[in-house]
């Protein structure tokens, strides 16, 4: 499966307006068996910007490409010197209360699994288990010659070693923790290679224009077909890599809620559209089932 490098859309009909009670959502939890499918709207409250909602990194800024990647060493430069500066300040965001309110549901065994198009590890933080990173992890670095793979952290130290002084001031931090830098605060920065081969590293994330693991793709799949109802929270859906799982569910007559201040590719196929922050939702569900979203210590027991 392929992402397509689709960076904005807008609706060419009229989609069903959006609700603030969030009562489908906690009707759909309370029967259990829901899959949660996030995005990047859900770690907004950490601190760490959307796509496409408003003031989203879209705004001012292109995410890499796979093809752009592979292709140059300039862009390779690019990237692993904006990433190096985002790693820093992404590594240090904590969940939200839509994390963890998510991990609270599945402590209740409300839910069949969670999905998540994003790459910050929050889920996992908040005390979510059997978490499908759709996209990957920032936390984990591959090489495209050997396939090695290793932690982010051992890249992290090898380049605070080679890049000594290092200390741009970033314009904003991404959702692929990749930080605004312009070309002249890159340029000298020291890029290095797999310590197995010498070959090219890359984060083991998705970038726009690759191919989703097959494997990956397949098991979503079946987890779409398994679920009672798929609940989206904080996906825009602009691409297939989500839209299409919305679509299945649809298809299967799998009732889809979505939880997104803003209209959504997906709302089209949805039961409902709770257009609320995730945290205020999710708390507010929480409540209403009498869910407690901030018990810290069966957090703790499940991480």
């Amino acid at each position: 499966m392929r992402m397509r490098p689709t960076l904005s859309w807008t609706p060419t009909e009229d989609l069903p307006p959006g609700t603030t009670d969030p009562e489908p959502v906690a009707d759909a939890l309370s029967t259990g068996g829901v899959l949660v499918l996030s995005g990047a709207g859900i770690s907004t409250e950490s601190g760490i910007p959307d796509y496409r909602g408003e003031g989203g990194s879209l705004s001012r800024h292109t995410p890499m490409t796979y093809q752009d990647f592979t292709a140059s060493a300039r862009a390779r430069r690019r990237y692993w010197a904006r990433s190096h500066l985002g790693w820093r300040t992404f590594g240090r965001a904590r969940p939200n209360a839509g994390h963890r309110a998510v991990a609270a549901f599945g402590r209740r065994g409300l839910l069949s699994g969670v999905i998540t198009q994003n790459v910050d590890g929050l889920h996992q933080a908040a005390g979510s288990q059997g978490v499908v990173e759709l996209h990957g992890s920032l936390d984990r670095v591959v090489c495209l010659t050997c396939g090695a793979s290793s932690p982010r952290r051992e890249l992290a130290r090898r380049l605070e070693e080679a890049n000594a002084g290092f200390e741009p001031v970033a314009a904003a931090i991404n959702p692929d923790g990749d930080a605004d830098l312009t070309d002249e605060q890159v340029a000298d920065f020291r890029v290095l290679p797999c310590t197995v081969c010498d070959g090219i590293l890359k984060p083991d994330v998705v970038f726009f224009g690759e191919n989703v693991p097959p494997q990956r793709v397949a098991h979503c799949r079946e987890l779409v077909g398994q679920a009672t109802s798929l609940l989206v929270l904080g996906s825009s859906l602009t691409v297939m890599s989500g839209l299409r799982f919305v679509r299945q569910a649809a298809q299967a007559g799998t009732p889809v809620l979505i939880v997104n201040r803003d209209p959504t590719r997906g709302d089209r196929h949805a039961l409902t559209r709770v257009a609320l922050p995730l945290g205020t939702a999710l708390t507010t569900v929480a409540g209403r089932l009498g869910i407690p979203v901030d018990d810290e210590a069966a957090a703790s027991t499940t991480a």
